[in-house]
Order: structure tokens, then C-alpha cells, then sequence
């Protein structure tokens, strides 16, 4: 209602983190323009004591039944339609702009108008303030769906609400699927009329895909790669794809499991070297990607579009011949070590394939020799043990032995964004405040 009508008034919506701080919560107020605020009551005094003009939840939805329907504004396609703030895993966050012409592009481009079925449900657990969360929105009104919003996630909780709603679709960040997989425990679902699931919003351990696919058979699985500031999905692995790559025998073909599929019609992409230079198949470098639907643009910086039109999305990435697009962390959480360039992501899937792990999260540190060290954080599963040099042969089993972590951390947790992204830079400063005490 409310994404709907702020277009229909011409203002741009400026979905924001309720799980904040309310002193962070004010500091993005602060950063848009003369906002008026549309909160549930147990927000409400956050907003009003920063002397904002703010309006329940409820009594919107009563003005919103009672009011007569009204003419919107002239809107411009080039008009700001969302502000997003990025999650800001690695930096403060980002105000990106998302213009009318670049959530119609994506919703044109990858939805049929109309086409879900009289008895089809989806399940929503992303939070409104993520991209994802948007892209829900409008592409189920656009498709005719039923919606069904859960706002707080338990394992428990979102397999009973799929059961008793008789959910077809929903989609979920990896930590949840992860927690499903976990309650689950080996045993089927049990979800009957659940045709689709997606997941996306981060990196997926393979570990994790595996078992959920075991857990889910007769549910199709959707990998969906995409940016807040390419107006959500670029890139999709599909059903039969998971499906193939899960029963093939070919290397190659068992990979694309753990690709992000290819790209979805209207976006094209390249892989970049640094200086540069466009990367032919099988090569790595940095995604760079471009199209009707990608914005590049930050509320108060402008748009970080070249000039024709490519927008660095500072992921790492290759393509395989057959077009499959691999996703292997971000530029920035590259370790460097004795020169080596080491993803994170490839020593966090050695380690969870050991089976004392949970969680596992890896992260460069500084180091006078090696320009960095590997330090890795570990979660172990519920009442198992495992000792820091077992894990170290472990990894050096499985990699080479300049990718052997140097340091093992056992954690209680590791710290995530509500949307399943990991905080690296929390683990980075953690060790630097205990290395100061």
C-alpha cells in the first residue's frame, strides 16, 4: 500500500531497518527530505522525538480505506521511486536510487503479467527495507499472487506457516535455510504444495544447498544473484538446472550447483582484470554489469555508471563457457597473502565441509611477512569438539597449503545483517579491539 501510493504521490519510499538503534535509525532519518513517517506504534516515539512528522500504521490503513480515490501526480519514469540504504557490511551505509524506469525494467523483464494461478501463495520473509523484499512486492501484484508476509522468522514457524497457507513459492536468505536444514535434521520437509523455492541476499554454503535439497525433493530450487542497486535479480540459476547439476557425473556440470545460473534477459555483463581488461571464459576478475534495470547510483555521490553504461558491482566472478555465472566474494574481502590472491568464500566451504562445523567465516589480517595472515572464525555444531589443528590439516587437506588458515577462532556466533550478510569487518574489529586490551 504504502510503495503503491508514494509512487501515486510522486515521493520516493525510503524503506529503513526497524531492527536498528534508535539513535542509527535517526542518523538515516536525517539523510532524507522532509520525511513523513509511516510507523507501527512501537516505533512511533523513535521518530516523533526526533521531531518528525509521523503517521501509525494503523491509522494510515483506516485513511487509506476511507479516502476517495484520487488522481496521482505526473510522474516521470527518471523520478526517484525507492531509496534503498545498502547494508553496509563493509562501510556506512548507502542511500541507492531506484528510479521508476529500473524497477519497471526488472519487473518487465522477468515477470508474465498475470500468470499465477487462483490458488497459488508467497511466502515473504525478507524485510521491506531489502531490495529483495521490494521486488516481491511488485512482481507478485504484477503476477496476480497471493502474499503472505512472516515477520519473524523462526525454522518452526515458517514451515508450519507453508503447510497450513499452502505456500507454492518463497524465498529465503541462506541463514534461514540454513536454520531449516538444521530443525530438519535429515528428515523431509514435508511441504507438499511448495513448487518453488529461491534464495539469495548471500553467499550459499554448499554444505547447506546440499542437505536442503535432500530435505526438499519435490521442491524446485531457484538461486537469484542480484544488487540493491541493480533493482534486485541479475542473474538466475533455475529449478532444472539444480536439478542437472545435482545428477550429473560431469565436474563441470556438478559446479553450476553452486553458480549463480546466467543473466537474465536484458542485462549483460563482463568480467573485468584489474586494469581493465575484458576476461574471456574460465578467467576471474571483477563482474561488471549494465542494462535498463541497472541504476549504479548513490543519493548524494550520483551515478558510478561509465559512460557506456557499465557499473562495477566489485564481486568476484567468472563465467564457464556455457555462460554460468560463478560468484566468489567481494573484491574487497580478498586476502592477499605471499602475493596470492585467496577468497575467503573457498577456505569458509573447506572448513564447512568438516563436520564439527557450523558456521565458518574467514577474513585476512595484517602481517609484516606475508602482507596478510587467514584467520577463521568457526561456529561448531551443538555438542561436538574439534581442536584448532584438526581443523588446519583439514583445510590443507582439501587446498593448497598457502590457503591453510593461520589463526582458528572458536565463536558462540557470528554477526550477520538481518539479511543473512555476513559482517566481516565486526570480526576484523573484534580481534583488533582484543589485540589492543
Amino acid at each position: 500500500m504504502v510503495l503503491f501510493g508514494a509512487a501515486l504521490a510522486g515521493v520516493p519510499l525510503v524503506p529503513v531497518n526497524y531492527r536498528l538503534s534508535a539513535e542509527a535509525l535517526t542518523d538515516l532519518l536525517g539523510r532524507t527530505e522532509h520525511p513523513l513517517v509511516i510507523a507501527d506504534e512501537d516505533f512511533a516515539e523513535v521518530f516523533a522525538a526526533a521531531g518528525t512528522e509521523v503517521m501509525a500504521t494503523s491509522e494510515l490503513l483506516e485513511k487509506g480505506l476511507a479516502a476517495e480515490p484520487a488522481e496521482g501526480l505526473e510522474v516521470s519514469e527518471d523520478d526517484p521511486a525507492v531509496l534503498l540504504f545498502t547494508s553496509g557490511t563493509t562501510a556506512a551505509p548507502k542511500a541507492a536510487v531506484l528510479r521508476h524506469r529500473h524497477l519497471t525494467s526488472y519487473i518487465l523483464q522477468t515477470v508474465e503479467f498475470g500468470t499465477a494461478d487462483a490458488a497459488d501463495a508467497v511466502l515473504i520473509s525478507v524485510p521491506p527495507y531489502h531490495v529483495a523484499g521490494v521486488g516481491s512486492v511488485l512482481s507478485n501484484v504484477y503476477a496476480g499472487r497471493r502474499m503472505i508476509h512472516l515477520g519473524n522468522f523462526t525454522p518452526e514457524g515458517w514451515l508450519r506457516l507453508v503447510r497450513e497457507e499452502g505456500v507454492t513459492s518463497a524465498m529465503l536468505v541462506p541463514t534461514m535455510l540454513a536454520r531449516i536444514v538444521e530443525h530438519l535434521d535429515g528428515r523431509p520437509a514435508d511441504v507438499p504444495t511448495l513448487r518453488s523455492l529461491a534464495y539469495g541476499g548471500a553467499r550459499m554454503p554448499a554444505t547447506v544447498l546440499e542437505a536442503a535439497l535432500r530435505c526438499f525433493p519435490d521442491t524446485g530450487f531457484v538461486n537469484a544473484y542480484g544488487l540493491t542497486e541493480t533493482s534486485s535479480t541479475i542473474a538466475l540459476l533455475g529449478p532444472d538446472d539444480h536439478r542437472a547439476a545435482l545428477s550429473s557425473d560431469d565436474p563441470a556440470i556438478r559446479a553450476r550447483l553452486h553458480s549463480a545460473g546466467r543473466m537474465v534477459p536484458g542485462v549483460e555483463a563482463q568480467i573485468r582484470a584489474g586494469d581493465g581488461t575484458v576476461q574471456q571464459s574460465g578467467s576471474r576478475g571483477e563482474l561488471w554489469v549494465r542494462g535498463p534495470q541497472v541504476s549504479g547510483e548513490y543519493k548524494g555521490a550520483g551515478s558510478l555508471v561509465d559512460a557506456d553504461g557499465w557499473f562495477r558491482t566489485r564481486d568476484l566472478a567468472l563465467f564457464d563457457d556455457d555462460g554460468y555465472l560463478f560468484i566468489e566474494g567481494r573484491a574487497d574481502d580478498t586476502i592477499i597473502r605471499g602475493g596470492e590472491n585467496i577468497a575467503p568464500a573457498e577456505v569458509e566451504d573447506a572448513l564447512l565441509r568438516h563436520a564439527a562445523v557450523r558456521e565458518a567465516a574467514v577474513v585476512g589480517l595484517p602481517d609484516e611477512e606475508w602482507g596478510e595472515r587467514i584467520a577463521a572464525f568457526v561456529v561448531t555444531h551443538d555438542g561436538t569438539e574439534v581442536d584448532v589443528e584438526t581443523l588446519r590439516s583439514w583445510v590443507r587437506s582439501l587446498l593448497r597449503g598457502s590457503k591453510t588458515p593461520d589463526v582458528v577462532i572458536f565463536q558462540d556466533a557470528l554477526p550477520y545483517t538481518p539479511t543473512g550478510k555476513l559482517l566481516r569487518r565486526e570480526l576484523v574489529n573484534a580481534l583488533g579491539r582484543e589485540a589492543g586490551a
